[in-house]
């Protein structure tokens, strides 16, 4: 097979679908990996590097799309990447359709065969290809948050932490999940008071077993308004696992917090669980609703590259590989996990939870006429 790595174009998007590593062992087993020329340079890795490993250096994104049976990427295509996308090509990276109306009409136009790495789920219900972003973005999360509060960023002046003889800063975490904990980590690390709510009463009890200096707390409206009215820092960490974010946080909940607080909605690539969130870069990457910073860059994880493509490509690779040495239907067919990552297949929308968010007809995957 041929696998074809493009840059990504993303706005500060700074990782790449493959390490040098994962190229040598698709070229031991027989494959051929075509690299977009500087494709793995954001995050540290040289075309010589990739050369060495027995990669093909090309050009441009043409030469990638137009001679790749799959095309591995890290964020979904961009509209000028969607006339590069040929019939029945394997297209293995993040997708987010939920919220992409667009994005889906063109894959379903391309007749692609789209595999979404947030959609692959084993059957306890993990999520192997989103965990290690989500423990990033978790992180990453915290991290902003804190940024965003210094004054000089328009924050109110609160450290997180405190110091001897003042308060610190408190952070409302919705969403006990990956991304949940991982924030809660970071932030009780920097010394704030930390708050978390979710739907699951069994996630509640293991977080307060863990970290035991939380507050836990079921999530239900009220709850969730009096949590982010007393917030400095509020942290959207929601996820249904293919389908669009429920929108939780109200402008009239962010009305009550204090001017200058800060909202980072980790939920954006799943259209946001915060009312009035959209996806913005890193770039421009705030929003003010009434005084309160609202953060909702859709590819947080980029803004530090190289620890992200170990992460990702740790968890990516078995099945980049599976798919080429088995070929996708034949993959699709061992691994479960994995035949729930197919969202777009030649023409048709065959994931029920993204059809469902878009309104658009959902055809099941049939492998016997495929």
């Amino acid at each position: 097979m041929i696998v074809g790595v493009p840059k990504e174009i993303k706005n500060h998007e700074y990782r790449v679908a493959l390490v040098p590593a994962g190229v040598r062992a698709l070229v031991e087993h027989g494959h051929s990996v075509l690299l977009e020329t500087s494709a793995g340079v954001g995050s540290g890795f040289s075309d010589d590097e990739y050369r060495e490993t027995g990669a093909e250096i090309v050009p441009g994104p043409g030469d990638v799309f137009a001679r790749s049976d799959m095309v591995v990427k890290v964020k979904e295509p961009l509209p000028a990447e969607y006339g590069l996308l040929r019939e029945d090509q394997v297209l293995f990276t993040y997708l987010h359709l939920a919220p992409a109306l667009e994005l889906t009409q063109a894959l379903l136009a391309q007749k692609v065969v789209g595999i979404a790495y947030e959609t692959v789920q084993t059957s306890t219900g993990q999520l192997p290809l989103l965990t290690p972003m989500s423990e990033v973005a978790g992180k990453l999360s915290i991290q902003m948050g804190a940024h965003f509060l210094e004054k000089g960023h328009g924050g109110s002046g609160v450290l997180l932490g405190g110091v001897p003889g003042t308060s610190p800063g408190k952070v409302t975490i919705i969403g006990g999940g990956t991304v949940g904990t991982n924030a809660a980590k970071i932030a009780l690390g920097m010394g704030a008071r930390v708050t978390i709510l979710d739907v699951n009463l069994d996630r509640l009890r293991y977080l307060a077993d863990v970290f035991p200096s939380i507050s836990v707390l079921a999530s239900n409206e009220l709850n969730v308004a009096t949590a982010v009215a007393e917030a400095d820092l509020v942290v959207g960490a929601l996820l249904i696992p293919g389908a669009r974010a429920k929108r939780v946080v109200t402008k009239a909940m962010m009305a009550t917090m204090r001017k200058g607080s800060v909202v980072v909605d980790v939920a954006i690539d799943q259209g946001g669980c915060v009312e009035g969130a959209c996806p913005t870069s890193h770039d421009h990457p705030t929003i003010d609703v009434d005084g309160v910073t609202l953060v909702s860059v859709a590819n947080m994880p980029g803004s530090v590259a190289r620890t992200s493509t170990f992460a990702l490509t740790n968890a990516t690779f078995p099945y980049v590989l599976k798919l080429a040495d088995m070929g996708y239907r034949e993959a699709l067919a061992a691994d479960p996990a994995l035949a729930k990552g197919l969202n777009v297949h030649r023409g048709k929308l065959v994931h029920q939870s993204v059809a469902d968010s878009l309104g658009l007809p959902y055809e099941p995957y049939t492998p016997a006429i495929s």
